[in-house]
């Protein structure tokens, strides 16, 4: 699964992936695995269970990447339309590592544009995918599922139960 890049550090509630307490990631997992928006929520603490996010996401076969690994924010905020992305994850290195990836989530448009860029296909649709044909960095040439998701960020106009239910769709159709 990849987002874009964090946010500036000082919206941070953890050093882990989606780190910004008001983001919807770990409340749209929470839905989908406990039917509890705040089951990984530490809610006094205004952070998240780190441990419990692990250990969930390694049960289910699921990694996170940030698609950009050299950015310029051009505006003091985290919002993607602001963001340069100057150099960009090596994916077929990545999927090198992991032969058993079936699949590549994209949590945003940004995020889904340099995936769809990489691999030479059209953007999926909101909570579709597109088939790509991709050598990873082994040489060995393989079909992924390029899926589209809606963004976390709590500024993406789609109430946290829609968005829920179309990750829950591909973590259904997946089998994760």
């Amino acid at each position: 699964m990849c987002g874009t890049f964090p946010p500036q550090r000082h919206r941070w509630s953890m050093n882990f992936y989606y780190p910004n307490f008001i983001n919807d990631m770990w409340r749209i997992f929470g839905l989908i695995y406990f039917n509890d928006k705040d089951y990984f929520v530490d809610i006094p603490g205004k952070t998240f269970k780190v441990d419990l996010l692990k250990e969930c996401l390694a049960k289910h076969g699921i990694a996170l990447s940030d698609t950009g690994r050299e950015v310029v924010r051009t505006a003091g905020n985290a919002s993607d339309k602001f963001l340069d992305i100057k150099r960009q994850i090596d994916l077929p290195a990545i999927l090198a590592e992991i032969p058993e990836c079936k699949a590549v989530a994209t949590t945003g448009e940004k995020a889904a544009g340099v995936i769809a860029e990489m691999t030479g296909t059209d953007i999926p649709k909101m909570g579709e995918y597109r088939v790509c044909c991709i050598t990873d960095a082994s040489g060995r040439k393989r079909e992924i599922q390029h899926w589209r998701m809606p963004s976390s960020s709590r500024a993406y106009p789609l109430p946290l139960v829609k968005k829920a239910e179309i990750y829950g769709n591909m973590i259904h159709a997946l089998d994760i």
